[in-house]
């Protein structure tokens, strides 16, 4: 399943064969995405691309400074002909929600989205309302310096399983973009190549990858190092350890893998961690300074030897 989204997506997008991979390794574990990046660098293409290739109900919300919370969920109107209130559902009522340019609403509008992204529910007017599996955000911003852009909350920053940015394309998938910019052949209609229960099933069954007792005990050990430093003021929370967990079995899984490896844990402590980190001074300068002060964290912790007893494995 995995392989074949991968190409459905690269008919559209130029290279991004790692942050396609983090994409789906989020989407397997059930995770939240956040794409970060200037204007221009497909944050919207990648991720209207990826909705598409799945047989899932997509809405895509554009965020601006007058968008408020009743947009997003829905609300109660009174139906004349009936005699009685209905509820009228929001675009988050969806499988795939494209959040654009999330960080251009107001604080109280993001904050709509906290009840959502972590208990897969809507409240309005005193009634719960569940939404359809699978649900997920897909969100982009632009870097917090841009005019008329709202910082995301620590709290809402920690319910995105990951967050990734894509870049400038090199010079070789800069000139194939243009090449077929002149051919027309980047098409506006995409094919699903997976169905809803195929996502459902997925996100059940990569749940039995095992994991070492010694990996835990190594994802712990960054947690707490994170914890302790002394220029970070909040270090990673057990939510942040446990979404490193899915997200090193679902990266495993898209990997034709039924356990993990240490090299797993690598290479997403950044992007699931490193968002999650508050520093004591805090600037918009000093964003980029968390993902340096993690890597060097991971550096400094003795990485487990893959020559582990089969018998401490937890599935």
């Amino acid at each position: 399943m995995a392989q074949e989204l991968r190409t459905s997506i690269a008919k559209y997008m130029i290279g991004k064969e790692e942050s396609v991979d983090l994409l789906l390794t989020a989407l397997i574990a059930s995770g939240h995405i956040l794409l970060e990046d200037v204007p221009g660098t497909g944050k919207t293409m990648l991720a209207k691309t990826v909705a598409a290739s799945m047989e899932c109900s997509f809405r895509r919300i554009q965020f601006t400074p007058d968008l408020l919370p009743s947009d997003l969920t829905g609300i109660h109107f009174y139906n004349q002909k009936e005699g009685q209130f209905e509820f009228r559902p929001g675009p988050l009522f969806a499988n795939i929600v494209l959040a654009d340019e999330i960080n251009r609403a107001t604080p109280r509008t993001q904050s709509s989205l906290l009840e959502c992204m972590e208990e897969r529910q809507i409240s309005v007017d005193g009634q719960t309302h569940l939404l359809s599996k699978p649900f997920i955000v897909i969100a982009t911003q632009n870097p917090v310096d841009n005019q008329g852009t709202f910082p995301l909350p620590e709290a809402q920053m920690d319910r995105f399983m990951l967050k990734m940015n894509l870049g400038y394309p090199s010079q070789a998938e800069g000139i194939e973009i243009l090449k077929r910019t002149m051919e027309g052949g980047f098409q506006s209609s995409i094919t699903p190549v997976i169905t809803q229960e195929d996502m459902i099933s997925a996100q059940q069954s990569f749940k039995s990858v095992q994991v070492q007792e010694d990996l835990l005990q190594y994802m712990i050990a960054i947690a707490e190092a994170t914890r302790r430093h002394p220029d970070i003021a909040l270090g990673v929370s057990p939510r942040g350890t446990q979404a490193l967990l899915r997200a090193t079995q679902a990266r495993a899984a898209i990997r034709n893998r039924d356990y993990v490896l240490p090299d797993d844990i690598k290479a997403l402590a950044l992007p699931v961690l490193s968002h999650r980190l508050v520093l004591h001074q805090r600037s918009r300068q000093q964003e980029g300074k968390a993902a340096t002060l993690l890597q060097s964290i991971i550096e400094q912790i003795p990485v487990p030897s893959e020559n582990m007893s089969s018998d401490s494995s937890i599935g």
